[in-house]
């Protein structure tokens, strides 16, 4: 494999993004990539299931050489070949998270010669991930502004530990990407709610909604919306694992979208689920800033393959997001510029490579 790009799984963030990223960009870009020191700095560190699940989707995609695909492997090559269309489904095995194999995957289907349909099971709402809501009400959305149109519809709820959950994607290829720039957040124009459970008594949804409803008013907020799902095991879109959660989407007037989200815990009661959510939205609107963290780290790659120059204002600076920037410039001649501090508010530019897809174009 010549003109191989290393990458130190160790730096920054430290995690599977590392991983995820890479396999993307050396599916886009064509080169391959050695991942050493994979998760080093985790307990345990090396590949778990999660990671191995979002490497093999995007090696499915590019019919890719990998080695070092086993639970607990510090190093990883990727290899890939040409970027394909067509129907794919995968199983990650566990409650591993499915948005997260999705943030890999959909920036490769952007640049296949047809559309990409997905079948993935595994966790739709799952600790330290997006949940699946979120990729529907606020990324696709967002990306949508790129030029880049994407459907997600979740078939079956997976919670941990068992996961199981089934979602459907459907990507349309795009001939190239344009900038986007999100620097205000104007008027707030509504704010959603959506909340959900599983196998757990009736009341549990509606607390969590009536709790972040309740926060949510105090804090001055109108124009409030709730949609509140309960499942029992009757139900074929309900997961096998108990489970529930919430998400509060805030929308502007000039189009712009930020959420705020919470899952549930053994022992953590629904109204504390609903009050952290809107706690959480709350204090990012407050910074007026209009990228929340989730979205800003998200964008980078987008931002990245764009033509032209894009801009955005976060929240706030996460490592995931200075990660993502690093990645990036190992792989393509992109420019960055950061303003603000690690946890503060900020703003990064970009100046894209302008990818074009060689199959469309």
């Amino acid at each position: 494999m010549t003109g191989i790009v290393e990458i130190d799984g160790s730096m920054l963030e430290g995690g599977g993004q590392i991983l995820r990223t890479s396999a993307a960009l050396s599916a886009l870009t064509g080169k391959p990539v050695k991942v050493f020191n994979v998760r080093a700095r985790r307990n345990p560190p090396g590949l778990r299931l999660q990671h191995l699940a979002a490497i093999k989707t995007v090696a499915m995609l590019t019919d890719a050489e990998v080695k070092g695909l086993e639970v607990g492997s510090l190093e990883v090559n990727f290899n890939p070949k040409a970027i394909k269309g067509g129907s794919f489904s995968f199983d990650v095995g566990s409650a591993g998270s499915i948005t997260l194999i999705l943030q890999a995957l959909a920036p490769v289907a952007a640049y296949a010669p047809s559309p990409v349909e997905l079948e993935i099971v595994g966790g739709t709402n799952t600790k330290w991930s997006p949940p699946v809501e979120y990729v529907q009400e606020v990324l696709l959305p967002t990306l949508k502004r790129m030029g880049f149109e994407g459907r997600i519809e979740v078939v079956r709820r997976g919670f941990y530990p068992q996961g199981g959950g089934t979602v459907k994607a459907v990507f349309k290829p795009v001939n190239s990407l344009k900038p986007i720039e999100i620097l205000s957040q104007a008027k707030m124009v509504s704010i959603k709610g959506i909340s959900y459970s599983c196998r757990l008594p009736r009341h549990v949804s509606g607390r969590m909604a009536l709790a972040a409803r309740r926060l949510l008013e105090a804090a001055g907020y109108g124009r409030l919306s709730f949609e509140v799902e309960t499942l029992q095991h009757e139900n074929s879109k309900c997961s096998v694992s108990p489970g529930c959660g919430i998400i509060l989407i805030a929308e502007f007037e000039n189009g712009v979208l930020m959420a705020a989200d919470s899952l549930g815990e053994r022992g953590k009661p629904a109204e504390r689920v609903g009050a952290e959510a809107a706690e959480k939205l709350v204090s990012q609107v407050r910074t007026g800033a209009p990228v929340d963290t989730h979205l800003a780290d998200q964008l980078i790659v987008w931002m990245a393959l764009a033509e032209g120059e894009s801009k955005i204002r976060a929240t706030k600076l996460s490592l995931h997001t200075l990660t993502a920037i690093e990645v990036c410039k190992k792989f393509m001649e992109v420019e960055f510029k950061v303003e603000g501090r690690l946890g503060e508010i900020s703003t990064i530019a970009c100046r894209g490579i302008g990818l074009k897809n060689r199959f469309t174009g």
